[in-house]
């Protein structure tokens, strides 16, 4: 973060930049500048509709990007931006680049199909051994910019809804409330992943959200400002296959 120009050549951005900046504008009420990939830029457009900062207050510096290159191999995309079909920010107000070709064809959802495949047994199986390297150490809500809680619910004592320890259950509880949490919000940026210590592919239980969102409500967040979030608006035609 720098409040000169002077400072600007102090800047770096290039394909290890993989946490989203977005993260650091919660709460601001200042008029601050931020660059902004193409999940950056989905993300800021949640913080505008979610009331977190005004359109106003920012000058979006859009960045066309051909993906954060994985933190354990440097020779390969990191997972999420193999599959990313919106390279381009969405919302800008100086482009430093000319926008790249967006990528299409891609199956977005396949590891996500592999895990619906599975019986309850194996489900089971497969959430067990993502989850067992996990600590607590809480880099995944920390990195994200959809957890701007002042209060995270694993911190409310009044109801205590999860235990601060590591055992099995308390792990299990905190991941999958994270990602309820971030259902129809979530862009896919990856920073989950790229904070976590332990490698967890955390993305395995947001994406499957984002899946669902986009298949029952052809919803894919942070596009506009324009269009409220299918969880958070209501309509007589909305899909009731899931209501038994």
């Amino acid at each position: 973060m720098i409040t000169n120009a002077s400072d600007a050549e102090t800047l770096v951005w290039d394909e290890n930049c993989r946490l989203n900046l977005a993260n650091y504008i919660t709460g601001r009420t200042e008029k601050i500048a931020i660059i902004a990939k193409g999940c950056d830029s989905r993300n800021i457009v949640n913080h505008i509709i979610e009331n977190k900062i005004s359109r106003e207050q920012l000058v979006i510096i859009g960045v066309p990007c051909k993906g954060m290159v994985d933190k354990n191999n440097p020779e390969q995309l990191q997972a999420n931006c193999a599959t990313c079909t919106h390279r381009n920010p969405v919302i800008y107000d100086e482009l430093c680049a000319d926008l790249v070709e967006e990528q299409k064809d891609v199956d977005r959802y396949e590891d996500v199909r592999k895990v619906e495949a599975m019986d309850t047994q194996e489900k089971w199986a497969f959430f067990e051994d993502l989850l067992s390297g996990c600590t607590r150490c809480y880099a995944c809500k920390n990195a994200c910019p959809l957890c701007y809680c002042p209060t995270c619910f694993v911190d409310e004592s009044r109801p205590q809804w999860v235990g601060k320890g590591t055992d099995p259950i308390d792990i299990r509880t905190y991941h999958f409330l994270r990602a309820y949490h971030c259902a129809g919000r979530c862009t896919d940026c990856g920073a989950c992943e790229a904070a976590c210590p332990q490698n967890i592919k955390v993305r395995n239980f947001t994406k499957k959200l984002e899946k669902d969102c986009y298949e029952l409500y052809g919803w894919e967040a942070g596009l506009t400002v324009d269009q409220r979030p299918p969880l958070d608006s209501f309509k007589l035609d909305d899909p009731e296959k899931f209501i038994m």
